[in-house]
């Protein structure tokens, strides 16, 4: 039999499945690449200061290790895309190592794969099919925002390699989560390992780009091969190769280890438990953090690593700003006069958002669990539903808490060890708490869908990127104010330096609030579970 066979089907299967996620994400990567060059192309009107901004992000360390140097100091495009280079190529391997694992480990863990085997498929199929779908997304995607960045005005050549080479980054990551699927027996280990993997390449190239004697570790980081193709400079096509043959090597592995392995099971051997479980289990509190504590070490780790440098980069922010429109242009982003606190401003809201990711996944968990099944078998004891809902929420509500915190922790220590001012971190960390109750908001918007209208269960990630889109371009595009409002991000208070009203955060929670009891007086009252 060939064990190629069904792939086809299964490819149509996937893409519908992710009709409506695939084209949003790919929509925001090019909004966001297209939005930051048509916004950044007129701030500079001469050679002098363009050259001047690129010398103050190449002068920095911590500018560099975040978002790499600029080779070409005078190009506009490596300007204006300069915080999208190896950050976006991250983002962009994150997109492609979620969908290969969802459609591989994740599929075989609730056991589709096992009737879909059953049928005329062959072997090979699922994995083929998962490798056709994550590629072929994260290509779409570059291409997508190669003609988004030439439309902006950007030169058509750099924008393709750039889109290319955004696209080479997501190719050799979704190679990596095929491998780490093989190696692994569920979904959030795959997931971990990948993402864990994509921590350790971000890293090397962090580290090879602050010191000229390390630059050579960029060539053995996928993330650092982003930067060699050196877009909006001088072109190097031939770097294109080299996730190109990356990800065709671990793809080949992949398949390799597909026949040493059973199915439903990972090359790894399971990890023996202890013969008593933890006292805490016996609660649903508890047993969701045990669910949940890996993923937000993951995040509370990336949350420190930004804290840290967005407090050091802060006090470097006006050298790199050399013209009059570019001061502009942060001043109008965090909607504050001193430069230095609009950018701490727009950074922090940054934060916020990526806090409210944490908290919209923390809360689908109460989705995946129902819909895996194991939502029964703890309903069936004397857990109440409102009780083990309630123990996902609260993980989530206090996880975007603590992450924020954090952040705001380390980079008022951060700035006001650069300012030497202790006045500054009590200043910082209150411009990261104000902006919790806006993350508040897509929790309770989360489970009001999981708890109305389950099958709309992802409505909550639709929303936070269409928040994200009114909330960091919207100045930038002069939408009207109203349109704007529609973002509980809106209504965070500018801090630091701006004034702080007690009214936007007790609206913010209140509207959380009704938003939870609406979701949770729903899920009262339909099956479970509902697929």
């Amino acid at each position: 039999m060939n064990t190629f066979v069904g792939t086809r089907h299964l490819v149509r299967l996937a893409l519908r499945r992710d009709r409506v996620m695939l084209p949003i994400w790919i929509a925001l990567f090019a909004i966001m690449a297209s939005g930051s060059a048509g916004a950044t192309k007129g701030l500079y009107s001469t050679t002098d200061e363009l050259a001047s901004a690129a010398e103050t992000v190449n002068s920095s360390s911590a500018l560099r290790a975040l978002y790499g140097p600029i080779y070409d100091v005078t190009s506009i495009g490596a300007i204006s895309l300069f915080k999208l280079g190896p950050l976006g190529a991250a983002l962009v391997s994150i997109l492609a190592i979620l969908v290969m694992v969802r459609h591989s480990r994740t599929e075989e863990e609730a056991g589709r794969l096992e009737l879909v085997g059953a049928t005329v498929v062959g072997r090979h199929a699922p994995l083929a099919a998962a490798f056709i779908v994550s590629v072929g997304s994260v290509v779409v995607l570059g291409l997508v925002t190669a003609l988004a960045l030439a439309g902006s005005g950007l030169a058509a050549g750099g924008s393709l390699a750039f889109g290319l080479a955004w696209a080479g980054a997501g190719a050799a990551f979704a190679a990596v989560a095929g491998i780490t699927a093989q190696l692994t027996h569920s979904a959030r280990a795959a997931t971990g390992a990948a993402m864990g993997a994509l921590g350790v390449a971000y890293l090397v190239r962090a580290v090879a780009d602050t010191s000229a004697s390390t630059s050579w570790l960029s060539w053995l980081s996928p993330i650092g091969w982003f930067q060699q193709v050196r877009a909006y400079q001088t072109e190097r096509w031939w770097a294109l190769l080299l996730p190109a043959a990356f990800a065709l090597a671990l793809t080949a592995l992949s398949f390799a280890l597909v026949q040493r392995r059973d199915h439903g099971a990972g090359l790894f051997p399971d990890r023996l438990g202890r013969p008593d479980a933890a006292s805490t289990l016996g609660h649903p509190l508890g047993l969701a953090w045990r669910l949940q504590r890996g993923v937000f070490f993951g995040w509370l780790a990336a949350f420190l690593v930004l804290g840290l440098l967005f407090g050091n980069i802060a006090t470097n922010v006006s050298g790199f700003l050399t013209s009059d429109s570019a001061t502009e242009m942060i001043q109008k982003l965090g909607g504050l006069e001193t430069i230095t606190d609009a950018f701490l401003s727009t950074e922090l809201g940054f934060v916020g958002i990526a806090a409210a990711a944490y908290a919209v996944q923390a809360t689908l968990r109460l989705r995946s669990e129902e819909a895996a099944l194991r939502s029964e078998s703890v309903l069936a004891t004397g857990v109440s539903r409102l009780r083990w809902a309630w123990s996902h929420i609260t993980v989530a509500v206090l996880g975007s808490t603590v992450l924020l915190l954090g952040s705001g922790l380390a980079a008022g220590l951060s700035y006001s060890a650069q300012t030497g001012n202790g006045a500054d971190f009590g200043r910082v960390l209150a411009a990261a708490v104000v902006r919790l109750p806006a993350a508040w908001v897509l929790i309770g918007l989360a489970v009001a869908a999981f708890g109305l209208v389950p099958r709309w269960a992802l409505a909550g990630w639709v929303l936070l990127v269409a928040f994200l889109v009114l909330g960091e371009f919207g100045p930038l595009f002069s939408l009207p104010q109203a349109v704007m409002d529609v973002s509980p991000f809106a209504h965070a208070p500018r801090l630091p330096g701006g004034e702080f009203s007690a009214i936007p955060i007790v609206a913010l929670v209140a509207v959380s609030a009704v938003l939870v009891a609406a979701g949770l007086a729903g899920f009262r009252r339909r099956d479970v579970p509902v697929t």
